[in-house]
């Protein structure tokens, strides 16, 4: 798959950064930002790397297509982090990932990063980048993100698909379709995509008819998944919604089912 898009103490920093990606977590982000942390005081002797030296051996890395140097980059200048920010040079950096690693192992050390790298550049898509000349195009976004979401298996993008099908101008309505989706990311542990599919069954969709204590017991699950970090707030939006509306008896199922390990089937 190929995203159509033309537009001395540095090796031991850039070695530095590829020993790291031998061990980077699963998160790209998080592999990223602690490859940074890493690298600044790795220089043989301990002593601190700037910011300059750093940069430097970024871009070589990424000269040499490593991924985790493109993604460090993309980030870097998507935010203004440590450099100005440049929407045009953070989608490049993101495109250069998807055209040389789209077909990366899906379960490889690089998988995660080529994957979110996929959903970036989507992102971009769907927003459009008029100073590098792409429009918005919903099409390439949801090429992007069923490229993350089936070939890498990436819970972020089975979410925002699990969402497009409940719209009308995504995907087309299909409540089936999306419960899939979003079951998919919700056993990965994806707290959002948890509580859309909780909030899904327990109101149902047009033809869907609810499934309200399995509704409920997923917006529980996902209360807990999305604890300490910024998606808790929506999450308990839908969670109070539905319990304002619950019967003594939905919620004494809910709870039941949660505590023999009850989940929900792939029988949607």
């Amino acid at each position: 798959m190929r995203i159509t898009w033309d537009k001395s103490l540095a090796c031991a920093v850039s070695g530095a950064i590829l020993a790291f990606g031998l061990t980077a977590p699963a998160y790209a982000q998080t592999a990223a930002d602690a490859a940074l942390g890493f690298a600044r005081t790795l220089d043989g002797t301990g002593a601190f790397v700037s910011n300059d030296t750093y940069l430097s051996a970024l871009e070589s890395d990424a000269a040499a297509g490593r991924p985790l140097a493109l993604w460090q980059l993309g980030t870097m200048y998507e935010n203004g982090e440590g450099v100005d920010k440049d929407p045009v040079k953070a989608f490049g950096y993101f495109a250069q990932i998807a055209n040389q690693h789209a077909d990366t192992a899906p379960r490889g050390l690089e998988a995660d990063i080529v994957a979110n790298s996929f959903v970036k550049l989507g992102e971009y898509f769907r927003m459009g980048v008029p100073e590098a000349g792409v429009s918005q195009n919903p099409a390439e976004y949801h090429r992007m993100l069923m490229h993350a979401a089936t070939y890498f298996g990436d819970a972020e993008a089975q979410y925002r698909i699990g969402l497009l099908y409940q719209q009308e101008d995504g995907l087309g309505l299909s409540p089936m379709l999306s419960a899939r989706w979003l079951q998919s990311a919700a056993h990965k542990g994806h707290c959002l995509a948890q509580a859309q599919l909780g909030n899904l069954l327990f109101n149902g969709m047009e033809s869907y008819p609810p499934r309200p204590a399995e509704g409920l017991m997923w917006l529980n699950f996902a209360h807990t998944t999305c604890l300490g970090t910024s998606d808790l707030a929506a999450t308990e939006e839908l969670l109070n919604r539905a319990m304002s509306v619950a019967t003594p008896e939905t919620r004494a199922a809910a709870v039941e089912m949660a505590n023999s390990g009850v989940v929900v089937s792939a029988e949607f």
